[in-house]
């Protein structure tokens, strides 16, 4: 029989992919498993297993090409009833979808089988009876593409009510955000916007590149704006005298150089942010509106963002609290590293909590961090100084740490930020104390 095989949803709102490369052919015989197509999202480049085992029919999509999640991927003859062709197929009969959730590859996707009336017309016109009735049936029946259904679901829309703009009436997920919207509707005519040709600069023909959008940069260019336009930021700005942090991590960076690892503040950051965290659950929760209510996490995994030469990349420490300082710079070595290598798991880079950006690593005291939405909260760190500072009435030397913190202020209040960055920076300035937690 015909098993058709769609881009499946992987999960962390990805919604489309490149395809970078095939590894099979039309005609070669597959085992489950097997790797189908190599594909790169926003968050990770990963080979696509077959659900099935067969043979490959067709193979829809060439490298470099776009999909979304939904889209056909290959169509396989697996092992059951054989399909004939569409010439000699007996009269139609009631369409059959099956929502199937594939077990052991990580990925959900809709199987459409192939019955007899995918051939069906539009319409029931120049059909005997029992054709019409199939036509009337499918018709009372929803197409949707995956990405559109989970999405009705997530916001409560009731999927029968919506006017699909797809082909042959499929609801797309853009109808679903339509009938979402207060004061939309999802049968209305969208407009498509007129690409318009760059303004032409006097005297720049030929000193000019255009480079396409990585799939990395679209999805931080979408996320950023989802947080900035959903989550009203607030950001408060702090400075710590860290010199007690700085001799101690002087005094083990050459023991951890020895095994090859290179011990930076930012273990001594993700550290102290989890232990914290421990006290102020506000910061570590997620607002559930469609639901009326707050999640809050009684884990504390800590995202790093991580600068690439694609973009961003924020791997996750899961239960960071648990971890000392020199296991977290292991981790925090080795999760830096493949993000820069696109190696990383979809595990290492979920279920985050509260993230940090460090980027005093590079350059800059403060910042105005952006929130990983749906986190309600991120923790900019800025480049330690050596500068003055008051100690017991005397204007000595010190080592200032800058601190940001932007949080979601529909959650989060002034009062709770300024507490955390307090427990916060006692433990920067006297690491000893996480050091016995």
């Amino acid at each position: 029989m015909l098993f058709v095989f769609r881009f499946p949803d992987i999960g962390e709102g990805i919604h489309e992919g490149k395809i970078l490369e095939w590894h099979v052919t039309r005609g070669q015989t597959v085992k489950e498993g097997d790797a189908l197509v190599k594909v790169e999202t926003d968050k990770v480049v990963a080979d696509i297993p077959s659900p099935r085992a067969g043979v490959v029919r067709n193979l829809f999509g060439k490298a470099g090409q776009v999909i979304n999640v939904g889209d056909v991927l290959a169509e396989l003859d697996v092992e059951g009833e054989d399909v004939p062709p569409p010439s000699t197929r007996p009269a139609p009969s009631r369409p059959h979808t099956e929502e199937v959730e594939e077990t052991g590859f990580g990925v959900v996707g809709q199987i459409e089988v192939a019955h007899d009336d995918a051939f069906l017309p539009a319409t029931g016109e120049g059909l005997d009876e029992s054709g019409a009735a199939a036509v009337a049936e499918r018709a009372r029946k929803v197409l949707a593409s995956p990405v559109a259904r989970k999405m009705a679901r997530d916001l409560g829309v009731e999927i029968q009510k919506i006017k699909g703009s797809g082909p042959g009436g499929r609801i797309m997920k853009e109808d679903v955000q339509r009938s979402a919207t207060p004061g939309s509707s999802a049968s209305t005519t969208v407009i498509p916007s007129i690409p318009r040709a760059p303004q032409k600069i006097e005297g720049a023909e030929g000193r000019i590149e255009y480079v396409e959008l990585s799939q990395i940069r679209k999805t931080i260019a979408a996320r950023m704006s989802q947080s900035k336009f959903t989550a009203p930021h607030m950001t408060a700005f702090e400075e710590v005298e860290v010199s007690k942090l700085v001799a101690l991590r002087t005094e083990q960076k050459s023991a951890l150089a020895d095994e090859g690892i290179t011990l930076s503040y930012l273990p001594f950051v993700v550290r102290a942010a989890a232990l914290a965290l421990t006290k102020h659950r506000q910061l570590n929760c997620r607002l559930d509106l469609e639901n009326n209510r707050v999640i809050y996490h009684h884990f504390y995994n800590i995202g790093i963002a991580v600068d690439t030469p694609d973009g961003l990349i924020v791997p996750v420490i899961k239960d960071a609290d648990q971890k000392s300082i020199f296991d977290l710079a292991r981790i925090i070595s080795d999760l830096a590293k493949r993000a820069k290598e696109r190696a990383l798991s979809l595990a290492e880079i979920r279920d985050g909590t509260f993230s940090i950006t460090n980027y005093g690593s590079i350059a800059g005291t403060h910042g105005v961090p952006i929130i990983n939405y749906p986190e309600v909260a991120i923790l900019g760190v800025g480049r330690i100084m050596e500068k003055p500072v008051v100690k017991n009435g005397a204007v000595v030397p010190g080592h200032v740490l800058p601190l940001s913190l932007s949080a979601d202020h529909r959650i989060v209040d002034g009062g709770e930020v300024a507490r955390f960055l307090q427990d916060l920076m006692a433990l920067l300035a006297d690491p000893v104390n996480m050091l016995l937690r």
